[in-house]
């Protein structure tokens, strides 16, 4: 059941996939694409956009007095997906580092993105029942974006209750983006770092000074929260030292063990993530089935015309099957124009036949794997380029034993181009699964009406592959990519495309490192026996995905989401003790969701700063040679806002 009603809050149909919420969706997209886009080649990372778009919708619509919660939820829906779609750079600079495209054609690349993107939000429909509807898994961004869209649809209707909840939404925002904000500056320090010795190897501690981070953390729960930190322990504390001491390479302890990280502990995890998503695929294939045979359900009780509630009407599945097919044919289309002439010329048949069926099948497991991971931790937490590299590994073999590593250059380089064109396609799915059902929670728990939800994220996705390529062809013009020919001093690093792009040359080559892959699912086996025994025996769990996670993602990116499940896990204890403990644990989802809103909403703004000045250093105040006070004004500031900002939660909710 849904924490909104439709019933009373309007006469008649109530404002929900509107024109005017379509067209401010996109408008929002083109800001956020563009910024994700840049901030994930320069650094890897990209940053959620539902709850931002969430808060500049409701900014806007407040203005019109027949708006709704409902249609909120689509401009974020829209946003969020092309938000998301522009985690496809982590696949297709690779295509201009190999020197096979010189830009990115607007066409091509528009049909990798946007049938990939669609097929993930069709693939996504069956899921819901069984990911969404008929689970227990937390969604924490799609809680909190559900949890801004209650605070200011209350707000504006008056409730008791609400002015403390956007008291503590707004207070933690501002937080949140002004300790963002005096990072920029290096006035006060973004991240506690350091390396050191540990023996004859090597290893690091590194703690991001996030609000976002530890957000997150709080609403992920304290058995993920501390999954991931056994992620780190086996990271950083085994497999970093053990490498660096076998491997001893020249330069300090920071490149020493940074360099080891990338090249062996990361494919640890992508092997222990790899088993944990074969076993996650295998204990969710039920409820997975059932989800489909309830929809198909439904579509048999539509047309005998039996009436639906508005929150169980899922685009009908006749229509979901022929869409996938549709865009299953796209894709064959795409790969043939690739194709047609070149080295491949004359394997049309085989490939493209191999190819749709490896979408089709790989792509629908990989909706399953990657929603469930969405429900786990939140979409902007997901390694979902650890499923990349899972996928462009799967690829490269299916060409590789079609035709063998003994191939001609020309070949050869065909083949990884073709292998890294597939693998972008189903990235498409993945990353579009990972973001549509966090969207489909919120709408369940805001009452909205899924189809229409549906429809808006195919909107998304079309709008993002609009967007998506002139924007990389214009940074790839301005700034290249490091290690494509001709690439200059001032190159975007694009670290994912580089590492996928180098796994599907290592496959073909017959290079890769998969020792570190071997070794990281036998590791993953044994996390997966250590889940079920503690689950078996009643104790808390350690979901071995979450561990993986923990492996693949730097500390100081795991830290402070494990350090703010354990506070969250603090502060509901303290709440389950109150007399209106269900408004007490709300304010306590406020308080992270305020977090994650405000610094979600700098990252937009010092994207543009960034984009216009040409410098990530545009607001800096201070030089290298403040690092030391700045490290200790940072920790000592965070620390003491941490402190103030779940004091206050606490004060408005024992107060009168």
């Amino acid at each position: 059941m849904s924490d909104t009603k439709r019933a009373g809050t309007a006469s008649g149909s109530p404002a929900e996939l509107t024109l005017r919420g379509i067209l401010l969706g996109g408008v929002i997209t083109l800001l956020f694409t563009a910024a994700n886009v840049y901030l994930g080649l320069k650094v890897g990372l990209t940053f959620a956009t539902s709850i931002p778009a969430a808060v500049i919708s409701m900014a806007i619509l407040r203005g019109f007095k027949d708006s709704t919660i409902w249609e909120n939820n689509i401009v974020q829906t829209v946003a969020s997906a092309a938000g998301t779609l522009a985690a496809i750079i982590f696949v297709l600079p690779g295509l201009v580092m190999i020197g096979w495209w010189q830009g990115f054609p607007y066409w091509t690349t528009a049909a990798i993105t946007g049938t990939g993107g669609i097929l993930g939000v069709l693939f996504s429909v069956p899921l819901r029942r069984a990911l969404v509807v008929d689970t227990d898994l937390p969604y924490p961004e799609g809680k909190a974006a559900a949890e801004v869209l209650k605070v200011g649809s209350e707000s504006r209707e008056g409730a008791a209750e609400s002015a403390k909840g956007l008291s503590v939404l707004l207070w933690n925002g501002l937080a949140s983006a002004g300790y963002a904000i005096l990072t920029q500056t290096r006035l006060f320090a973004g991240e506690a770092a350091t390396w050191f010795r540990v023996g004859g190897g090597a290893t690091g501690g590194g703690f991001t000074l996030s609000f976002a981070l530890l957000g997150v953390g709080h609403l992920v729960g304290i058995s993920v929260g501390l999954a991931m930190f056994v992620g780190v322990i086996v990271s950083s504390g085994i497999l970093l030292p053990i490498l660096t001491a076998q491997n001893p390479l020249p330069g300090g302890p920071e490149a020493w063990a940074g360099q080891i990280f990338g090249d062996d502990v990361r494919f640890f995890g992508a092997g222990v993530i790899g088993v944990a998503a074969i076993w996650t695929l295998l204990r969710i294939a039920g409820p997975v089935i059932g989800g489909v045979r309830s929809a198909m359900a439904a579509s048999r009780a539509r047309h005998a015309g039996e009436a639906l509630s508005v929150e169980e009407r899922d685009l009908p599945i006749a229509i979901v099957g022929a869409g996938s097919l549709v865009m299953l044919l796209a894709i064959g289309w795409l790969l043939y124009s690739v194709i047609a002439s070149g080295p491949l010329a004359g394997s049309e048949v085989s490939l493209i036949a191999g190819a749709v069926i490896f979408v089709g099948v790989i792509g629908l497991l990989i909706a399953a794997v990657t929603g469930y991971m969405a429900g786990l931790i939140g979409a902007s937490n997901s390694p979902v380029s650890g499923i990349g590299i899972l996928s462009v590994v799967a690829a490269a073999l299916m060409l590789a034993g079609m035709f063998g590593r003994d191939t001609g250059p020309d070949t050869t380089a065909a083949l990884v181009a073709y292998a890294l064109i597939v693998t972008g396609v189903v990235f498409g799915v993945a990353t579009i699964s990972n973001d549509n059902l966090q969207d489909l929670k919120t709408g369940q728990l805001v009452g909205a009406t899924p189809w229409k939800q549906q429809v808006a994220l195919v909107i998304g996705v079309v709008f993002g592959s609009i967007i998506i390529p002139p924007v990389l062809d214009l940074l790839n013009t301005a700034f290249g990519f490091a290690g494509a020919p001709g690439a200059g001093p001032n190159a975007l690093p694009a670290p994912q495309a580089a590492l996928i792009s180098a796994l599907a040359k290592g496959v073909l080559g017959g290079d890769l490192n998969w020792a570190m892959i071997g070794w990281g699912a036998v590791a993953g086996v044994i996390f997966v026996m250590l889940d079920e025994v503690l689950g078996a025996a009643g104790r808390m769990r350690l979901p071995p995905l979450a561990v993986g996670i923990g492996v693949y993602l730097p500390m100081s990116l795991m830290l402070p989401v494990s350090t703010g499940a354990l506070i969250g896990w603090f502060y509901d204890r303290w709440a389950e003790k109150r007399r209106d403990s269900e408004f007490a644990l709300r304010m306590g989802v406020l308080t992270a969701t305020g977090m994650i809103v405000g610094e979600s909403l700098w990252g937009v703004v010092f994207a543009g700063i960034v984009a216009g000045s040409g410098s990530s250093g545009a607001m800096a105040l201070a030089g290298d040679g403040f690092q030391t006070p700045a490290l200790l004004l940072g920790v000592l500031l965070f620390a003491g806002l941490l402190a103030f900002l779940y004091r206050r939660t606490r004060r408005l909710v024992v107060s009168d």
